[in-house]
């Protein structure tokens, strides 16, 4: 079955997308899954934290891939120190990616043709999305089956979310009608304090079922490993965030089989 291409996406930024997309993928490794991560931010967090700052595939990075014609999209995959775990890197040439698409033809749908020759390769492709709304996020809805949305739990969380729900379902209505929300993920959980109570209480109620039960604490691990260039699972895999992103995988994959029927109809 071809792979599940899924956004790690929220326009706001410190809600935890990269460490999402790098420590849930990692652990989808860790389960005999084969996943690429797809760093598509400018800043280019996702790549170093998962070793390979400064690195280039042979064919180039993920700005090369959107922005060139007739590419080989396997030529920007590169391995990672984790076997099963694969990138396409970014790095700061990203940062024209805004600009630079605008006078391309079929400029929303640049990354869908550069990642569809690549879903026979892998189970599962995360893409990691800068904080905006702009046009390489608004590429990574298009090409995406699905939306997985990180959120903090602190007092803003749901502020701006009107925001990506209704790009989401502009997206839906003119690029991309297949379009979920995958989960809700929460973030950066404080259980000790009310107000990380009382907005995980919101949350639910906003999104219903769509929140995973999985929730991820706020844990100094979680914020060392990147410097370390290394997915939490592997810096130090008893740590309370480890083993959320553990959780949170076997809880990801339960929900996919689940939805695995309704899955294969849609793309039959």
């Amino acid at each position: 079955m071809p792979a599940r291409v899924l956004s790690v996406a929220n326009q706001k930024g410190g809600v935890g997308k990269t460490p999402t997309a790098i420590n849930l993928a990692a652990s989808l490794a860790l389960a005999d899954q084969r996943v690429l991560l797809v760093d598509l931010d400018p800043q280019a967090n996702l790549t170093s934290g998962v070793g390979l700052k400064g690195h280039t595939a042979a064919g180039g990075t993920i700005y090369e891939a959107l922005t060139g014609e007739d590419v080989d999209s396997h030529a920007f995959v590169l391995p990672t120190q984790m076997a099963g775990l694969s990138l396409i890197p970014a790095n700061r040439n990203l940062t024209g990616a805004e600009i630079d698409l605008v006078p391309l033809p079929q400029r929303e749908l640049r990354l869908r043709s550069v990642l569809d020759p690549l879903r026979d390769s892998f189970d599962y492709i995360f893409i990691d999305t800068p904080p905006s709304l702009g046009l390489l996020t608004l590429n990574a809805l298009v090409a995406a089956d699905a939306v997985l949305i990180p959120l903090n739990c602190e007092y803003f969380a749901l502020e701006g979310l009107a925001d990506l729900v209704a790009t989401l379902r502009r997206v839906r209505g003119a690029l991309n009608p297949q379009l979920d929300i995958a989960g809700v993920l929460m973030t950066m959980h404080d259980e000790r304090t009310n107000l990380g109570q009382q907005v995980a209480r919101d949350i639910s109620t906003f999104f219903g079922d769509r929140v995973y039960t999985t929730v991820i604490p706020r844990n100094i691990r979680l914020g060392e490993a990147p410097s370390h260039g290394l997915p939490a699972v592997l810096y130090d895999v008893k740590s309370r965030g480890a083993e959320a992103y553990l959780t949170l995988a076997r809880e990801f994959l339960a929900r996919e089989r689940a939805n695995l029927p309704e899955m294969e109809g849609q793309h039959g």
